[in-house]
């Protein structure tokens, strides 16, 4: 069982004459209530069921199109159950997530429930720091962060988690206290927002990390408001694969589960991609970082993000950082921009309403190497983060990609 907001919550069997042979079968979920949602993945699991849970806010003819390309033979709405015609086998035994879509077309990605459960497992048995916190969920059900992070974890400890759907950042701190130890499961922009709504001398109590790096900016206020601040890294292919018990840079995203080996850099001068083996298998994150002697993984960049100048690598995070050390400037974001010289040049937006570009130039011109300098840097009021947080430096390099300030 589970607290939905204020509500206590079992789960019900399912309708055999609904769900006949359900492991058999592959399900697309797409339900309005939460409730209804979890009751319906918990079951379908139980069974043997392949689900796919979709979120609620998305249209239903895009949801049953999703459902489509994710191999679903059914398709379960406020409208019942529907068929859709499917040639594909093995439908069943499954947990179906589509990726995120941020560096490019999102993917159908599957996951057994036997790898769900290992990692459960696994969690349960690393991060001991949380294991008396009790969760609340203040993020979607259907992703697999607050699903099996938040929710599979929070049972497999005998816990009764709180799950919040409402995005109310006063009716969250509120049901915070309400709990005892409360561990916060949200969203990194979730996270700032609940860091700037509280008063002067009052923290959270604890809470979770996940989906993008913290920019310094957001990572200083939300650690000043936070009594324990953990962080949690992964990707949708092999699940959560490092946890920081204890995050003092946003950059350290954690230690490697025990069911997982990692390869990567040695350090910080010499990343490489972080690839996760586990089953036999490989998993390539996309990610570049290194792992410090003590077995902590730090993340560099996206390798789609990595500015190839004339041969030399940019990492978009070293500028930043350079301009961040600048006061007066309260965030920034370095993107890539193509050149016909050097093939690709970095680009800059920062936020800092006291500070002209001209001067972030000449700032930024002792302490970068010529090859990081940026050839347009663009003064904006706010940087245009996604509603969870992330930064999308495509999009940010469409808009901006134009040179402001000679080079």
């Amino acid at each position: 069982m589970f607290i939905l907001n204020d509500q206590l919550v079992d789960f019900l069997p399912l309708d055999d004459t609904v769900f006949s042979d359900p492991q058999l079968h592959r399900y697309g979920l797409h339900l309005q209530k939460t409730d209804d949602v979890l009751r319906h993945i918990s079951r379908l699991r139980e069974a043997g069921a392949g689900v796919f849970p979709i979120h609620p806010d998305i249209p239903v003819d895009k949801a049953r199109q999703m459902a489509v390309q994710a191999g679903c033979d059914k398709f379960v709405s406020e409208d019942g159950v529907a068929e859709i015609a499917q040639t594909t086998s093995g439908l069943g035994g499954v947990m179906v997530q589509m990726s995120s879509g941020t560096t490019g077309t999102p993917k159908v990605i599957t996951r057994t429930w036997t790898d769900v459960q290992t990692e459960v497992a696994s969690y349960v048995q690393f991060f001991t720091q949380a294991a008396q916190m009790t969760p609340v969920i203040a993020c979607p059900i259907t992703h697999s962060y607050g699903l099996i992070a938040g929710l599979m974890v929070a049972m497999e400890r005998g816990h009764v988690p709180v799950v919040i759907d409402t995005l109310n950042p006063k009716y969250i701190l509120r049901r915070m206290r309400e709990v005892r130890e409360p561990l916060l499961y949200t969203s990194p922009a979730m996270l700032h927002m609940l860091a700037s709504f509280l008063p002067a001398g009052q923290q959270l109590y604890a809470a979770m990390t996940s989906g993008t790096i913290l920019s310094q900016p957001w990572f200083a206020q939300i650690r000043l408001k936070t009594n324990h601040l953990f962080q949690q890294y992964g990707c949708s292919e092999a699940g959560c694969i490092a946890i920081n018990p204890d995050l003092q840079d946003p950059s350290d995203v954690g230690y490697p589960l025990p069911h997982l080996q990692l390869t990567s850099g040695q350090d910080a001068q010499h990343p490489a991609p972080i690839n996760v083996i586990f089953g036999g298998q490989t998993v390539e994150t996309g990610d570049l970082g290194f792992i410090r002697p003590d077995g902590m993984l730090s993340f560099v960049s996206r390798q789609d993000d990595v500015i190839d100048v004339a041969g030399l690598n940019v990492y978009p995070h070293d500028i930043e950082q350079a301009a961040l050390a600048m006061d007066g400037i309260a965030d920034a974001l370095a993107f890539r921009m193509q050149d016909d010289l050097a093939g690709a040049r970095a680009g800059l937006i920062f936020e800092g309403a006291d500070v002209a570009p001209d001067a972030l130039r000449a700032w930024l011109t002792d302490r970068l190497a010529p090859y990081q300098q940026p050839v347009a840097i663009h003064q904006v009021s706010q940087l245009p983060r996604q509603a969870n947080g992330k930064i999308n430096r495509r999009d940010i390099a469409r808009q901006f990609a134009t040179s402001e300030v000679p080079a």
